[in-house]
């Protein structure tokens, strides 16, 4: 997909989820501190920053859409077998102060 066509799918997908949920231009760009002439540009899928994008997701309730940006670490096979070998498979009995006494004999 080029950067234009992606423009045009996130523009529809806001627009569409304006109306679905029944608010004008105005109200979502008033909600979102943008103008209106700015919205209908995110609609029509021109150039906006993405601030004014997070804001309008905002206002639509669908930040949780970002949670796909999310970066998670995930370790090697390698470094994971080395953590597992590592884990405690037997407990230690505890030596007592007594044990570590010597003898007076």
């Amino acid at each position: 997909m080029s950067n234009k066509a992606l423009s045009e799918t996130i523009g529809a997908f806001i627009k569409q989820n304006r109306l679905g949920q029944n608010k004008t231009q105005d109200e979502v760009a008033e909600q979102a501190g943008i103008s209106r002439s700015t919205l209908s540009l995110l609609e029509r899928g021109e150039t906006v920053t993405v601030p004014t994008l997070i804001q309008v997701l905002r206002v639509l309730e669908l930040l949780h859409i970002m949670d796909n940006f999310q970066i998670t670490t995930q370790l090697s096979p390698l470094a994971l077998a080395k953590l597992e070998r590592e884990k405690r498979v037997r407990a230690r009995s505890k030596k007592s102060q007594d044990d570590n006494l010597e003898s007076e004999w």
